[in-house]
């Protein structure tokens, strides 16, 4: 059986190839996004992308953040073998938005904003808040996963050599 450290550090591309992918889908291939939520209205590259490129013994990280930051620099930054390491997403199913961080070493989410719920007025409205909190969870949690999903599919399929994979280092090389 294989250490879960070795495993760790072995498999964590996956998490960079996924965050590049789901780049590459946001700007390229919404049609595929809607097969993990036909209820999806946007999904978004938020305010912040973060990049590394380890050469030799350096390790170069390439931070774009701003409201209006063009993504230029990090298809540059890919261009040159950097890898998407963290990405900062807007998501919004019907009339619920979130907006979250998504880190590719271990796919945490930092930085989660929920949509907005109800008010809390009384005491007994505490458990209908707490239910929906932790449903707003589940729904962002579910989307995530079906994206993986449909990543790590794509990604073991001889569809990624000969298909996907060059769409994306062609997206990359424009």
């Amino acid at each position: 059986m294989i250490d879960v450290s070795v495993a760790y550090n072995r498999y964590k591309f996956l998490g960079y190839e996924f965050l590049t992918w789901l780049w590459y889908t946001i700007e390229n291939d919404f049609d595929l996004l809607q097969k993990s939520d036909d209820k999806i209205v946007t999904f978004e590259i938020g305010n912040r992308i973060v990049l590394e490129n380890r050469r030799n013994d350096a390790v170069e990280t390439i931070t774009i953040k701003g409201d209006d930051a063009g993504l230029e620099e990090g298809l540059l930054a890919l261009k040159k073998g950097a890898v998407v390491t963290e990405i900062n997403l807007a998501y919004k199913s019907g009339e619920l938005e979130w907006f979250f961080t998504l880190k590719g070493e271990s796919l945490n989410l930092s930085n989660l904003k929920l949509p907005a719920t109800g008010p809390v007025e009384t005491k007994d409205d505490i458990e209908g808040a707490l239910i929906e909190k932790a449903s707003l969870y589940d729904m962002l949690f579910d989307f995530i996963d079906r994206l993986f999903t449909e990543f790590i599919t794509i990604r073991v399929s001889d569809d990624w050599k000969k298909g996907v994979g060059i769409q994306i280092k062609s997206w990359i090389l424009r």
